[in-house]
């Protein structure tokens, strides 16, 4: 199997998907109409609620949803070999993730940019919304542990990474400070970018000073900074520091990923994994389970992903300036994520198997697997640093994309650039996403806690602020801490497919009261019902095997409270939206037909 044939095809499903399904959904389930006017002009304020251009906005809501879940998600899920990941993200993507994203961003319009707890509370009743809370704040949390695992991982004792991880901090700063007194973002964009690529190509030169043994740190000391690191970036405003690098970071994925595409048509490189490999019954050195379900676990936001729906009942229902824009954003946006998790996949594999799980596994557990390395020792060489025994899949992503595009003759020297680039490249998006993840984190806290204690409220208090942003660092930091990237992941990765049921529950609400037939409900309810099953099993699997199973190297019994708290959750909402369900289909006067709840 060559790369550029899985690329030709799955661009063009996705294509045939979006003009088909995306239109069916746009037209005859959500009945998208401009005859009323967004939330976003209803409400505008010049802040929070502002018409924006479809296809700016489309760049935001992109950027935000296509964080670590596309690059990491598909690279793990390799050791089940291409087709089972393929498979799924293409299904997945296409029935699941964009029809999700619709809806949700469809739902959330309805309630005038509502977070996705209050839609729940004013669809299916008090008891469903405080469920959805109480779960949405478990899901982010278990969501900056699990993004977080894979930094610390690309950055152990990596003191050339580290570095250009770090000096990104005070060029995103700078960047913001600059436009914000000048407002020349030319200026500020170039100079920004410029001075990334300084920070990789300084990188050689750091490792040979005194510099670098402050920057060769070790797993423990980095699970103890990126929190640290977080509570103060969340304290920052906005605009200094958040806004520029997500900003300099869209640039970067966008420019990754063309030039990967690009690599792969000149290359047309084979794919060197077998379609299923020996472990897609369960056994694997990276993913315990078998294929199923931990094919729809691990393989997350590239496929359908409960952390949009964060991203689709924020910021972005309270920017769009038309209704129809909704295909673009939310159907649209979803499947251009998937071809970033189908690239993902097609560096990975395209890696030498044994090599691949050389990298992926302690170099004690492949020492069991019985495989010699390929091509991995002279990668190494050239990189300048082992690359055994690097878990998380960004070193793997970093490796993959170093290999493909050093077959071409003129970049066949660059190797350890190209692979610090990526490194950098994937650690920007995902200290991004902390930064976005610990406010939301702060805000969830402020609500919950609020309730008990009034003040905490108040978001422009600040011991409040300061009280929730160090609890939440504390929490997930403490998972960060305490876990390992198999069971840190796969608890992320049942957590946010819970909360993509939840997502897809609403939306099925949605639908059963707008549509003209209730038989458009479906599309939220097979995904739904495959979801929902597969999450369940994984939890229990999870459960069972690794969290509460002393012999188990993940051993976790806070893991294992957290996966039994957030099932129950998922089934209350469940049992409540069938009721729900039941009332509406028994109550045809309920269809309202129209965009205005």
């Amino acid at each position: 199997m060559n790369a550029v044939t899985i690329v030709i095809a799955s661009i063009c499903i996705l294509m045939i998907a979006y003009r088909l399904y995306g239109t069916f959904m746009a037209a005859k389930v959500l009945k998208l109409s401009n005859s009323t006017p967004t939330p976003a002009h209803a409400l505008e304020d010049g802040k929070d609620y502002v018409p924006t251009n479809k296809w700016v906005t489309f760049g935001h809501h992109f950027a935000a949803i296509a964080a670590a879940g596309p690059l990491v998600g598909p690279i793990l899920a390799a050791q089940f070999g291409y087709l089972p990941g393929l498979l799924w993200l293409l299904i997945g993507a296409v029935i699941g993730g964009a029809v999700h994203d619709a809806v949700v961003l469809y739902a959330s319009m309805r309630k005038q940019g509502k977070s996705l707890s209050e839609v729940a509370k004013e669809e299916l009743g008090p008891v469903a919304g405080f469920c959805t809370g109480l779960a949405m704040l478990f899901i982010i949390i278990i969501t900056m542990a699990g993004l977080s695992m894979v930094v610390l991982h690309a950055l152990e004792n990596n003191p050339w990474g580290t570095f250009a991880v770090g000096i990104t901090i005070p060029i995103a700063m700078g960047v913001g400070l600059y436009y914000k007194k000048t407002g020349k973002l030319k200026t500020a964009t170039t100079a920004g970018f410029i001075l990334l690529m300084i920070g990789v190509f300084a990188g050689p030169y750091i490792q040979e000073t005194s510099i670098a043994q402050w920057l060769t740190l070790d797993a423990k000391t980095l699970a103890v900074i990126l929190p640290i690191y977080a509570f103060f970036a969340a304290a920052l405003p906005v605009w200094l520091l958040l806004a520029p690098r997500d900003y300099l970071s869209s640039f970067m994925k966008i420019g990754v990923f063309v030039a990967l595409i690009a690599g792969v048509f000149v290359i047309n490189p084979v794919i060197r994994f077998p379609a299923f490999t020996e472990f897609a019954g369960g056994g694997g050195p990276v993913i315990a389970g078998p294929v199923w379900p931990f094919i729809s676990i691990t393989i997350a936001c590239g496929a359908i992903s409960g952390f949009h729906a964060f991203v689709g009942s924020g910021t972005t229902p309270k920017m769009i300036n038309q209704w129809t824009d909704i295909k673009v954003i939310g159907f649209g946006a979803m499947l251009v994520e998937c071809v970033v998790g189908i690239m993902a996949l097609i560096a990975a594999t395209a890696l030498h198997p044994a090599d691949y799980f050389a990298i992926n596994s302690a170099p004690a557990v492949f020492q069991t697997l019985g495989m010699h390395v390929e091509n991995l020792p002279q990668l190494s060489k050239e990189i300048g640093m082992d690359l055994e025994g690097r878990t998380g899949g960004a070193v793997t992503l970093a490796v993959g994309m170093s290999y493909i595009f050093t077959k071409i003759p003129w970049f066949s020297h660059l190797a350890p650039f190209f692979f610090q680039f990526v490194i950098m490249f994937e650690a920007v998006f995902i200290l991004t996403a902390i930064d976005s993840g610990t406010r939301v984190s702060r805000y969830l806290i402020q609500d919950f806690f609020g309730e008990l204690y009034k003040p905490l409220k108040r978001t422009d208090w600040l011991p409040g602020n300061i009280f929730a942003s160090a609890l939440a660092c504390f929490m997930w930091g403490y998972l960060l801490f305490s876990g390992d990237i198999s069971s840190v992941w796969a608890l992320f990765g049942v957590s946010n497919q819970l909360m993509a049921s939840i997502g897809l529950i609403i939306g099925a609400t949605v639908i059963l009261k707008i549509a003209d037939k209730p038989i458009y409900a479906l599309t939220c309810i097979i995904p739904l019902a495959y979801l929902y099953v597969t999450v369940n099993y994984a939890g229990y699997w999870m459960v069972r095997h690794v969290y509460l199973n002393p012999q188990a190297s993940g051993y976790n019994i806070l893991n294992g409270v957290l996966s039994i708290i957030m099932l129950i959750l998922g089934v209350i909402i469940l049992i409540t939206a069938i009721k729900k369900w039941m009332e509406l289909l028994s109550s045809p006067t309920l269809h309202q037909g129209s965009l205005i709840p």
